[in-house]
């Protein structure tokens, strides 16, 4: 899996600072932001956080190109609705000669398990190959490909939704491949927003946990490891 943080916001706490002050001052807007830019954000967008007013991140957007998930992650993932997706087509690309594929560590680590799961994987893209061959269009070809295939995204969410989509995905019960690439994702967006994305992660870190009797079990351990991120 590679993840990667494309582009951003110039300037995101700036921008969401002066969105904020913009509600209550009768400041031009170019004024504001260059008090944004002149002062510490760090405290102000902190209290905003905290205090719930988080219609003002959606004005900081974040675009990430993620690479070597598999389909049933990115089905997954393409499930929150307010964010832009671009996914590799498998109607207009063609696995003829090659297809990746996004082993689960619980087959991975059983020799038995992992030689059954190459074979059909071997098999698949042996049929895929057929059909192509025999004229069948790439597009209909690809009902055989399995969950497994490795596919290619780019995202965009706004601070807002950013911080929602890590609240569920880096939750130690969400499934494991999404919650790899939301952790980092999460720690690609600190190091350019560390205001806007220090109290970010899943919903335990700022209080009980949401998932009631689903619980981990494990909050401490979880909020030590988010804090370190």
């Amino acid at each position: 899996m590679l993840v990667q943080l494309l582009t951003h916001t110039p300037e995101p706490e700036q921008a969401v600072a002066a969105a904020a002050r913009l509600c209550y001052s009768a400041s031009s807007v170019g004024e504001l932001m260059d008090r944004s830019r002149s002062e510490d954000q760090g405290s102000f967008i902190e209290k905003i956080v905290s205090m719930g007013h988080l219609s003002v991140l959606e004005h900081a957007t974040f675009t990430f190109g993620i690479e070597g998930i598999s389909r049933a992650c990115s089905h997954q993932l393409v499930r929150h609705r307010i964010a832009s997706f671009s996914q590799q087509s498998q109607r207009y690309v063609s696995h003829e000669k090659h297809f990746e594929a996004v082993i689960p560590p619980t087959i991975e680590a059983d020799p038995e398990l992992r030689e059954l799961f190459d074979r059909s994987l071997a098999q698949i893209h042996e049929v895929y190959g057929r059909l192509i061959e025999a004229g069948v269009p790439a597009e209909d070809a690809r009902f055989v490909l399995p969950n497994a295939a490795a596919t290619k995204i780019v995202v965009t969410m706004n601070g807002r939704e950013l911080r929602h989509f890590f609240e569920l995905r880096c939750c130690e019960r969400a499934q494991w491949e999404i919650r790899a690439m939301a952790v980092e994702m999460l720690r690609l967006a600190r190091a350019v927003s560390p205001v806007l994305f220090g109290s970010a992660g899943p919903g335990c870190i700022a209080g009980h946990c949401p998932e009631g009797k689903k619980c981990c079990g494990k909050m401490a351990q979880v909020r030590e490891a988010f804090a370190k991120l």
